[in-house]
């Protein structure tokens, strides 16, 4: 795939609608991908915040500045809003992933190379290396010397390398290179955390050509209106995006937030029973909103709201349904036993 020169929009060679792309900040202003991502001679050079082991999800995550959204509610919008870090090539990434490598406590099938399945082995709760004792919800898999202290907290090293923050799939030449090294010198799974707008079918095919082994695709809403409102964009095509990914041999998991007023259990219902659809095993986390950005001063949801959303998800048949930032909408025991007999243990 030859790239778009840097005054061309990828979408719109495509003959898509280019999305609200704009960044801020003091070393530019301009697009995303004019911003954040340059070419110095033959190298792609990309604007990244940080690279470390994350939690919950247990795996490498590389921050990016800049993105295609322009997300009210944004969670990392110091950086995927405002053009901040420090440019590294693919070859730059690949040497971070291989670094990485060498600290690897848990080695995951490709199948299981998601942040869903974090959980499964591990809650990062700490307490087998604190204080030698495992509570009543640890999974009981791993040995104290493969829980290891990160920025985020403890947990193992998974075999995986995520990028996250910004995103810009609709330019996907610097992912293209950056697996192509990752796989070259590594055993590392490559997942990409996307509000998939970018992802066109000519943009998943060189992906999956390329190597690119998972998504983990956030549909802010599934009403239009909702998600232009949230985003400054459209959804028609994300909707369809599940099966398409699917269809191209890529691991899939979902998630969506609970935002009262505005994306809360009727909507949620309807992107579950999408994924329901395109495959009942697809895992999908419903996450409790919490102010942050735009939208400070919009509540997040009770633990009412979370449950009526698990259950209309679950009605649809997907069976592989959670709940996350549980001290977002968890106030203390009651709440904690209300979800608990509702839901059962599986649903966090």
């Amino acid at each position: 795939m030859s790239p778009p020169s840097e005054s061309t929009c990828n979408l719109e060679r495509q003959g898509k609608v280019r999305a609200s792309c704009r960044v801020q900040g003091t070393l530019a202003e301009g697009t995303a991908c004019q911003t954040t991502l340059r070419r110095r001679g033959d190298e792609l050079q990309r604007l990244i915040r940080s690279a470390h082991l994350s939690r919950p999800e247990n795996y490498f995550s590389i921050y990016q500045s800049g993105c295609n959204f322009s997300c009210r509610k944004c969670h990392s919008w110091e950086f995927s809003q405002f053009a901040d870090g420090e440019w590294m090539s693919p070859e730059d990434i690949a040497a971070t992933c291989r670094e990485y490598e060498r600290h690897v406590t848990l080695v995951e099938p490709r199948e299981r190379c998601t942040a869903w399945h974090a959980h499964l082995s591990c809650r990062c709760c700490g307490a087998c290396v604190l204080r030698g004792e495992r509570p009543e919800q640890c999974p009981g898999i791993l040995s104290p010397e493969q829980v290891l202290l990160s920025p985020q907290g403890y947990g193992p090293a998974r075999n995986i390398i995520g990028f996250t923050g910004g995103d810009l799939t609709c330019r996907p030449e610097f992912y293209v290179r950056c697996t192509e090294l990752i796989k070259a010198s590594t055993h590392l799974w490559v997942l990409i955390e996307t509000n998939g707008y970018g992802l066109t079918d000519e943009n998943l095919d060189v992906l999956a050509r390329t190597g690119v082994d998972g998504f983990w695709l956030d549909i802010k809403a599934f009403d239009p209106q909702a998600h232009t409102w949230l985003t400054g964009a459209g959804n028609a095509d994300i909707l369809t995006l599940p099966g398409r990914m699917l269809e191209r041999g890529f691991v899939l998991e979902v998630l969506s937030l609970y935002i009262p007023g505005v994306v809360e259990a009727d909507q949620l219902g309807a992107i579950a029973g999408l994924l329901a659809d395109a495959d009942r095993a697809i895992p999908f986390t419903i996450l409790a909103f919490f102010p942050e950005f735009l939208m400070r001063k919009h509540r997040g949801p009770n633990a009412q709201e979370m449950t009526d959303a698990y259950e209309r998800a679950r009605e649809t048949g997907l069976e592989n349904v959670r709940l996350g930032n549980l001290g977002v909408f968890l106030h203390g025991d009651d709440d904690y036993r209300y979800l608990r007999e509702r839901c059962g243990s599986d649903a966090f």
